[in-house]
């Protein structure tokens, strides 16, 4: 069966668009950019956020146990254990903490007695974005160790 080639005139008046045909594609493009992109600004900045709150968890933690270790030696206390950690959060550059020893000063302590140290912060000072997405929480770690 022969096969039978289009003329050129019929070809070009496939390719072609009207008008019309490229301002409904622009409309098209508009309505989902209008709809998408508030999308992934509030997936970015929230990403932000969970990366600047897991970071100072995990600052909290390491400063914690820090001190707990150092609280935990027979030949220093409170005061040593408390500069350890305050150490380690002021160089990861966390703002406004606490640091408590509930159980009262570590030199007092027997050997194995539990020691314990707990350090927290708030997180709006701590947040790049200053909490736009999340409002301000208490971040906490606890640390427990036994007297040496």
């Amino acid at each position: 069966m022969p096969t039978t080639i289009p003329e050129p005139e019929s070809v070009m008046q496939i390719h072609r668009k009207t008008g019309r045909d490229l301002k409904s594609r622009r409309a098209v493009a508009s309505v989902e950019l209008a709809v998408c992109l508030p999308v992934i600004v509030l997936l970015v900045f929230g990403s932000i956020e969970a990366s600047s709150f897991i970071f100072l968890k995990q600052s909290l933690n390491v400063a914690a146990y820090e001190g707990v270790r150092v609280a935990t030696l027979s030949d220093s206390g409170n005061a040593e254990a408390k500069t350890i950690a305050s150490n380690i959060l002021d160089s990861r550059d966390v703002s406004g903490f606490q640091i408590d020893f509930p159980n009262g000063e570590s030199r007092d302590a027997d050997r194995g007695d539990k020691i314990v140290v707990v350090v927290s912060a708030q997180t709006t000072p701590n947040s790049p974005l200053a909490g736009q997405f999340v409002s301000n929480r208490l971040l906490r770690a606890r640390v427990v160790m036994v007297k040496e």
